[in-house]
């Protein structure tokens, strides 16, 4: 695990008081970094769920931030949009003196990013998505419900919600070769992050309904993003059908699609060994420079 701290840190005052967390790490001597990366969470995730990868962007400067209920940021019982998220970002952009970054969208993190290229295409060198969709599909809309349910019968319920996702997200490769005390722990550690904040949860997920139901008129702008798209999926990812990411690639003018063999739905942990060396190619060979 890297132990590295950010170079540079802070809270970020966005709308109705509320505050999100953001950090920087540098990757490299100060005027060497290779460029920008922007991970951005999954639903359960938060800023330091990154840290053991970190050292697999070597070289590059890593920026990190936790959405409202995420982490160290506010935890409103509020709406949430994914636009508002998108914005956000353009916040934190500003805040940490960046113009362009290349943008990494895993997961719930992928709607982030979606909408932050159809918005601001122009602050992006590249955009890299795994395991997301931009059409809606029966499956996904199930399992959204599904996850719903969970989350509305409180702390007992939610328990065995996190036993339930645990069994649905990873490769049946990882799932052999981690211990089962090993993954019992990261269980665990979802579950007492947000065991008090379920709320949370609810509302980035409710924020997926208004974003599926306006795709259908603003697919012509998603389209328009001139943007390198790489998407790497899970070959077996039991969340995002494959062919749904396949589509996802297909929309964008300046995409490649690439299936990362024997994993699930979390690829860069699952196949640490080929998502991230993929990764920096496409960066490295699409905008060295940004």
């Amino acid at each position: 695990m890297s132990g590295r701290e950010p170079a540079r840190c802070g809270h970020l005052e966005v709308e109705n008081g509320h505050r999100v967390w953001w950090e920087l790490h540098a990757g490299a001597k100060e005027g060497e970094a290779r460029g920008t990366v922007c991970l951005l969470n999954g639903l359960a995730m938060h800023t330091r769920a990154w840290y053991p990868f970190l050292d697999d962007l070597a070289g590059w400067d890593v920026l990190l931030w936790d959405y409202l209920g995420q982490g160290e940021s506010s935890s409103p019982d509020e709406a949430v949009t994914l636009p508002q998220l998108a914005g956000h970002l353009r916040l934190v952009l500003g805040a940490a003196g960046l113009d362009r970054i290349h943008l990494v969208g895993i997961s719930y993190g992928g709607f982030v990013a979606l909408e932050f290229a159809r918005l601001s295409h122009h602050r992006l060198a590249t955009l890299t998505l795994s395991g997301i969709l931009l059409t809606p599909r029966q499956v996904f809309e199930m399992y959204e419900a599904t996850s719903l349910r969970f989350y509305a019968g409180g702390r007992d319920l939610f328990a065995l919600y996190t036993h339930y996702l645990y069994e649905k997200i990873f490769g049946e490769r990882f799932l052999s070769a981690v211990s089962p005390d090993d993954l019992e722990a990261m269980r665990r550690r979802f579950e007492e992050r947000y065991a008090d904040r379920i709320h949370s949860l609810v509302r980035l997920t409710e924020a997926q309904d208004p974003f599926f139901a306006a795709v259908p008129e603003l697919l012509d702008a998603y389209r328009a993003v001139p943007t390198p798209v790489l998407v790497l999926a899970g070959e077996e990812d039991r969340v995002i059908p494959l062919d749904a990411q396949r589509e996802m690639a297909e929309i964008f003018p300046n995409a490649r699609y690439e299936v990362i063999p024997e994993a699930g739905h979390v690829v860069y942990l699952e196949r640490r060994d080929l998502f991230w060396p993929r990764l920096v190619r496409f960066m490295e060979s699409r905008d060295p420079a940004a």
